[in-house]
This record gives structure tokens, C-alpha cells and sequence, in this order.
């Protein structure tokens, strides 16, 4: 069986039961343990024990995950002209097709 601790930098400071720890008079809240599953292999949940640990990591570390990989240009995606389904509606529906790219033919 293979763990890991949450790398949330304040999941030692959420006051739940399952977080205590040690003996009586010499009790501490201590970072929970995740136990690694087939459902959270490969997944940020083998690292995270909640949402709000993750939230807590990208907030502190938001800076230096954008560093790593920093955009230097917009990203485009090809598309036909929209239009609209049913343009006489009150409410009509704009319809927005992705245009198919073969990356893999040879000129």
C-alpha cells in the first residue's frame, strides 16, 4: 500500500477529528495522509486530500506554476463562420464549428 501526504500548504491547520493525532496532553493536527488508489493514480487527488488544499496550493504557488510553462502567444483554434440555428427565435442559437486539421499529410 503506497501513501502520500497532502501537499496543501494549511491542510495541518484545518481543525477536523480526522486530523488529530499523538497522546493525551500532547495532541496535534497533523497533514492527512492519501492513500493511493487506481482512482487517483496519475491524478492531482494523489497529492491533494481536498479541493480546498488544492485551491490553497495554486493561490500560494500560482507564480512559479506559470513560470514552468510560461504562454508567450494567444493559442488559436480554426473554425468555419458561425450561424445562427434558428435566426427568426428570440433566442437563437449560434452554432460554432471547429475546422478539421490533418497535421499529418505530406505536401
Amino acid at each position: 500500500m503506497s501513501y502520500q501526504w497532502c501537499h496543501g500548504p494549511n491542510c495541518h491547520t484545518n481543525s477536523t477529528v480526522d486530523r488529530v493525532r499523538g497522546s493525551k496532553g500532547n495532541k496535534v493536527l497533523r497533514t492527512r495522509k492519501i492513500k493511493l488508489t487506481q482512482w487517483n493514480v496519475g491524478s492531482v487527488w494523489s497529492v491533494f486530500c481536498s479541493q480546498g488544499c488544492y485551491t490553497d496550493f495554486f493561490y500560494k504557488h500560482w507564480q512559479q506554476v506559470i513560470a514552468i510553462a510560461p504562454r508567450r502567444e494567444a493559442l488559436e483554434t480554426p473554425i468555419n463562420d458561425p450561424y445562427k440555428e434558428n435566426p427568426e427565435s428570440t433566442y437563437p442559437q449560434w452554432t460554432i464549428e471547429k475546422k478539421v486539421v490533418d497535421n499529418n499529410s505530406n505536401p
